[in-house]
C-alpha cells in the first residue's frame, strides 16, 4: 500500500506539473484530516509521510500557551507549566506531541482523501499561477469579465483571475459578462480561500498607471506624478513635476490637443483631470492644487498640519467645488488640511485668535493688555515662546529693556510649570477603565490622555457622550478613529 502511494505521487505530480513535496503534503493533509474526524473534539494531528519508503507516523499535538491566557481550545492546547513537566526548556507556542495509531490508506474514504488532495493540489496550482503572474511585475491587469460572484466581478487574464470588488468599480460603471476591462492591480488577498488577485477601478494608483502608460516620459524618467486624488468617475486631481527643464509637466500629460489626458478619461468613464504642478513649497502645492480658484493669501499651521486659505467671494464656490469636492480634492493631493474662508471670515478668526492670546498674556504674565498687544504684535503667540525663544530676539522689540524680558522670561517659565502641574493633577483623576480603551491596538497614550482631561473627559461615559466632531476636535484625531474611539466608550451600555 505504501508503494501504491508513492506511485500514485508521483503520477499527480507529473499530471499536474506540481512538484512531489506539495503533492505529499496534500496526502499528510487528507491523512490528518481523516484521522481528526475519527478521534472527535477539536484535536490537532500531524502526519508525516516519509518521502523515500512511503511509510508514515501520526502525532496528536498540543499547543504550549502562557499559564495567565488559560486554555481557550482544551483538546489542543497545554499550559506552559504543565508542558514543562515533561520538557523543561520548552516555550510559549511551542508544540508537545504525542505518537497515536496510525491509519492505514484503506480505511480513509477514498472520496474523501481524493477531495482533499485535489483541492491541495488545485490550490497549489493556483497560487503557482498567482507567482509567476506577479513576477512580472505588471501593475495592471487587462482580462475579459468572467462571472458576477456575490456582486463582485471575476475577471480572466489567461490562466489567472482576479477580484475587482463592487465597492473598487467606478459608480455606475456597469460591466456585463465578455467584457473587456483594466484594472489596477491593488495587492494579494490571502483569506478567500486561497491568495487571489485584488483588483481596483477608483484607486488613485490605476489613474497614476493609466498615465504612465500614456506618456512615455515617465517611464524615461523625466516626469514623475507625485500623488493623485480621486473622486471616481466624477474628477481627480494629479500632480506632476519635470526632471527635465526642457519639458512642460502639465503640457506634455494633456498632450497633442489632449489625446492623452482624453484616453485616460475615456478609461475612466469620463472622469476629468486636474493637472497640477507640484512644488516642494506646501504653500504653492496647495494653491495650484486649488486651481482654477485664486487665491489671496494662505497662513499655514505647521502643528496642525493646516492651512487657512482665504479667497474673494466670486473665487469662495469655485474654490470649494460641488459639495466641497475642489477642496477636498486639494485637501487629499496636498496631504494638508485645507480651510477656505473669505477676508472677512479671516479677520474674524485672527481677531477671535488675538483676543484669545491677549487674554492668556495678561493672565499667566500679569501684564496689562499694552504689553499683550505688544508680544503679540511681534508674532508671539505662545507662553513657550515667550519662555524660550533666545534672549537676543527680545531684546531687539524697542519697547522692552533687559530687565523687562527677563521678568517676562521667568513669569513665562513659571505659569508654565504652574499649568503643568495643574494638568498632571488633572490627569490623574482619568479613570482607568477609560485609560484602558485601545486606539490602534493601544491603550490610550499619555497625549491622547491629557487632550482629554483638558477637556474635561474623565471617565468612560463621559466619553461616550461625545459626538464624533466634539472629540476630533478636542484631540485632532480624525474621523474615523474619533468614531471608533466612542463606540468602544459605548459598548458597555449595549452589553449591559
Amino acid at each position: 500500500m505504501n508503494r501504491e502511494m508513492l506511485m500514485l505521487v508521483d503520477a499527480i505530480s507529473r499530471e499536474k506539473s506540481v512538484e512531489r513535496e506539495v503533492v505529499f503534503g496534500a496526502v499528510e493533509a487528507a491523512l490528518a484530516s481523516a484521522t481528526k474526524k475519527l478521534q472527535g473534539g477539536e484535536v490537532d494531528i500531524r502526519v508525516a509521510v516519509d518521502r523515500e519508503t512511503g511509510d508514515y507516523e501520526t502525532f496528536r499535538r498540543w499547543h504550549v500557551v502562557a499559564n495567565e491566557a488559560g486554555l481557550q481550545i482544551p483538546d489542543a492546547e497545554i499550559l506552559l507549566f504543565e508542558a514543562q513537566e515533561q520538557i523543561e526548556d520548552i516555550e510559549v507556542d511551542d508544540h508537545i506531541e504525542e505518537p497515536i495509531e496510525s491509519l492505514t490508506i484503506g480505511r480513509i474514504g477514498a472520496q474523501a482523501a481524493k477531495q482533499v488532495i485535489l483541492q491541495k493540489i488545485r490550490d497549489a496550482e493556483r497560487e503557482q499561477l498567482l507567482n509567476d503572474f506577479m513576477s512580472r511585475g505588471e501593475k495592471i491587469m487587462v482580462g475579459a469579465v468572467k462571472r458576477l460572484d456575490k456582486g463582485d466581478i471575476i475577471v480572466e487574464s489567461g490562466r489567472v483571475e482576479g477580484r475587482l470588488k463592487r465597492s473598487e468599480m467606478i459608480p455606475k460603471e456597469n460591466l456585463r459578462s465578455g467584457d473587456r476591462v483594466r484594472a489596477f492591480i491593488a495587492g494579494i488577498d490571502d483569506t478567500i480561500r486561497g491568495p487571489q488577485i485584488m483588483l481596483s477601478r477608483s484607486a488613485p494608483g490605476f489613474m497614476i498607471e493609466l498615465f504612465a502608460q500614456e506618456v512615455p516620459e515617465i517611464e524615461q524618467g523625466l516626469l514623475e506624478i507625485k500623488s493623485c486624488a480621486r473622486d471616481p468617475g466624477s474628477r481627480a486631481k494629479i500632480a506632476v513635476v519635470s526632471y527635465d527643464k526642457r519639458v512642460d509637466p502639465i503640457g506634455t500629460c494633456v498632450g497633442v490637443r489632449g489625446s492623452r489626458v482624453t484616453a485616460v478619461t475615456n478609461e475612466l468613464a469620463g472622469e476629468r483631470v486636474d493637472i497640477v504642478l507640484w512644488s516642494d513649497d506646501p504653500a504653492q502645492f496647495v494653491i495650484g492644487a486649488l486651481a482654477p480658484a485664486n487665491v489671496q493669501s494662505i497662513v499655514v499651521d505647521e502643528e496642525r498640519h493646516a492651512m487657512d486659505v482665504v479667497v474673494d467671494e466670486e473665487n469662495l464656490a469655485i474654490a470649494i467645488g460641488r459639495g466641497g469636492q475642489n477642496v477636498r480634492l486639494a485637501s487629499d493631493l496636498t496631504g494638508w488640511r485645507i480651510n477656505i474662508m473669505t477676508a472677512e471670515e479671516s479677520n474674524a478668526k485672527h481677531t477671535l485668535e488675538s483676543d484669545s492670546v491677549r487674554k492668556l498674556f495678561v493672565d499667566k504674565l500679569d501684564v496689562d493688555a499694552e504689553v499683550a498687544d505688544i508680544l503679540i504684535a511681534e508674532g508671539f503667540t505662545s507662553l513657550e515662546e515667550v519662555a524660550y525663544v533666545p534672549m537676543q530676539e527680545m531684546l531687539e522689540i524697542e519697547s522692552f529693556d533687559e530687565d523687562t524680558v527677563n521678568e517676562l522670561r521667568t513669569r513665562a517659565k513659571d505659569a508654565l510649570l504652574t499649568m503643568e502641574i495643574a494638568k498632571e493633577e488633572n490627569v490623574e483623576e482619568v479613570s482607568q477603565d477609560l485609560r484602558d480603551l485601545e486606539v490602534d491596538g493601544k491603550g490610550l497614550n499619555p497625549e491622547l490622555i491629557g487632550k482629554l482631561a483638558e477637556g474635561g473627559i474623565h471617565t468612560r461615559d463621559d466619553l461616550a457622550d461625545l459626538a464624533v466632531d466634539e472629540l476630533t476636535e478636542l484631540t485632532g484625531m480624525d474621523e474615523a478613529q474619533a468614531k471608533h474611539l466612542i463606540m468602544q466608550a459605548r459598548a458597555h451600555w449595549f452589553n449591559d
